[in-house]
């Protein structure tokens, strides 16, 4: 029996509601949900896509590899689940009548995932979704008539602009009401609007902490700020990954021979956390949530608390550890279907980089396409190479910079947990074994990215031995051929 007060225990017989659940974290919150809580009720809002309803989108989500585990110890897992239509950028959430009745009588905890993560999203399509669709949200759940807790996700990088971020508000330039009348006028362009941030989605998740930290609702409320996701560390199973986001996207481009050079600090800190780990630590935050609202009902008329979700307080992993750590495990188990051996070069400066870029990439893609074209078919990888240096470009602050956060309020949850309950939701990543965890994802890319299992490793060490030869052998050719190019070019000019 759970001790009372324990997170189990605070969870029993709870309804939830989860926006994002058909994203990267909401899949693996919902996932722990229901494998280790006992809930009576979890209702998942999920938008109608391409004439594809809500409970048709989501029903390919249970038969994923993620579930397996869950599907094993509760067969009938799908029973707790309610799905529910809307769109959080409707301001009604485009909820019918019976489902918003049904929400706001028996919803006693939200977690709000559901943003558009992409960086270079148009501003005012990101505004609408994470800060409008934050706002909407948050007037439903004034609404509700039992709400225990709300547990909002950010990101560590919200203030990515400054170069410490501690658990603390910051003031944006703008507020969530002066911005929306900004975007109504054609004088402002969308990079003056942004000032120092990067892109639109680190602005828009700035502007909504501002937006929540006024609390005009006087709701239980969290945040909670992870910094970069990565694959799973255990649970369900080691390893699981399913985007292309931040750090998985790097890997496979460097496994597949596709990414020959990136702009990259190695000596930077990479602040990557587990997605297991981020979402017990977020289910964490709800419990923590919950019980200091319980215990001083006045909390509700303060600024809603902040959690940094960080490892590099804790155990700073730098890139040139996780790329060593990827080379090695290269060795041992390539993938089969490569475009070229493992090989890359780090970059910071910019002529450095358009150099690497022509040679490395661009280059041997005209080749490529060449090939292509006179055995008849369609060119393509000068066009692949153009989107995938745009994808790059978007990345680089991550890559490059590095950033000093505070994560007292996270340890102090953390240490307030039972053992017990610091065993079945474990995110500490206070001496965290990155060695184990980098050869997980690098398995895990290649298993759920690359759609490869160890059955064809024979032949893919032999192709990789291969491949090696042919990669030394273009290394040894390329600089003669540019010596050689140099020196015709040089007696050229001199002839005249």
């Amino acid at each position: 029996m759970e001790a009372a007060g324990g997170i189990a225990e605070t969870f029993r017989n709870g309804t939830f509601l989860v926006t994002g659940s058909t994203g990267f974290l909401g899949k693996v919150l919902l996932e722990k949900l229901l494998r280790s809580c006992p809930v009576k009720n979890i209702a998942i809002l999920v938008r109608s896509k391409r004439g594809i309803d809500a409970s048709q989108r989501v029903a390919g989500i249970y038969k994923q590899a993620l579930f397996d585990r869950l599907r094993n110890e509760k067969p009938n897992f799908t029973d707790n689940i309610k799905v529910i239509d809307g769109n959080i950028e409707e301001e009604s959430l485009g909820l019918s009548t019976a489902d918003r009745n049904w929400i706001v009588e028996n919803v006693n905890f939200v977690f709000h995932c559901a943003a558009t993560v992409k960086f270079n999203e148009p501003l005012e399509l990101a505004t609408k979704i994470n800060i409008q669709g934050t706002n909407n949200l948050l007037t439903l759940a004034a609404q509700m008539k039992n709400l225990k807790g709300f547990v909002h996700v950010s990101t560590a990088y919200s203030h990515c602009p400054r170069n410490e971020v501690r658990e603390q508000y910051y003031q944006t330039p703008v507020t969530a009401k002066e911005l929306k009348i900004m975007l109504g006028s054609d004088e402002l362009s969308e990079s003056k609007i942004l000032e120092n941030w990067p892109n639109t989605y680190t602005f828009t998740k700035a502007i909504t902490e501002d937006m929540i930290s006024t609390n005009e609702n006087r709701l239980p409320i969290s945040i909670f700020r992870p910094s970069i996701i990565g694959c799973t560390k255990s649970e369900p199973e080691p390893g699981w990954v399913e985007n292309l986001n931040g750090p998985t996207g790097i890997l496979t481009g460097f496994m597949a021979g596709i990414f020959r050079t990136i702009k990259m600090g190695g000596h930077k800190v990479a602040d990557i956390v587990p997605a297991d780990y981020t979402a017990n630590a977020l289910i964490s935050v709800m419990w923590h949530t919950v019980k200091r609202h319980q215990a001083c009902d006045h909390i509700k008329y303060e600024q809603p608390k902040i959690y940094n979700y960080v490892s590099g307080p804790d155990s700073p992993l730098i890139w040139n550890e996780f790329n060593r750590e990827i080379h090695e495990n290269y060795k041992v188990s390539p993938p089969l279907g490569v475009m070229w051996y493992l090989f890359f070069i780090l970059y910071t400066n910019l002529w450095i980089g358009m150099v690497l870029k022509f040679f490395l990439h661009r280059l041997p893609a005209a080749i490529a396409d060449f090939l292509l074209i006179i055995s008849g078919k369609s060119p393509k990888m000068m066009k692949m190479y153009a989107k995938i240096e745009i994808k790059l470009d978007v990345l680089h602050m991550f890559t490059i910079r590095q950033w000093k956060f505070t994560n007292n309020n996270s340890v102090e949850l953390l240490s307030s947990l039972s053992k017990k309950d610091r065993d079945q939701f474990e995110f500490d990543m206070v001496n965290f074994d990155w060695k184990s965890y980098i050869k997980s994802y690098y398995h895990g890319v290649r298993k759920h990215i690359m759609h490869e299992d160890l059955s064809n490793l024979d032949k893919a060490i032999s192709k990789s031995r291969k491949m090696f030869w042919l990669h030394t052998f273009c290394i040894v050719l390329l600089p003669y051929l540019i010596l050689q190019l140099c020196w015709t070019c040089l007696r050229y000019i001199c002839a005249f």
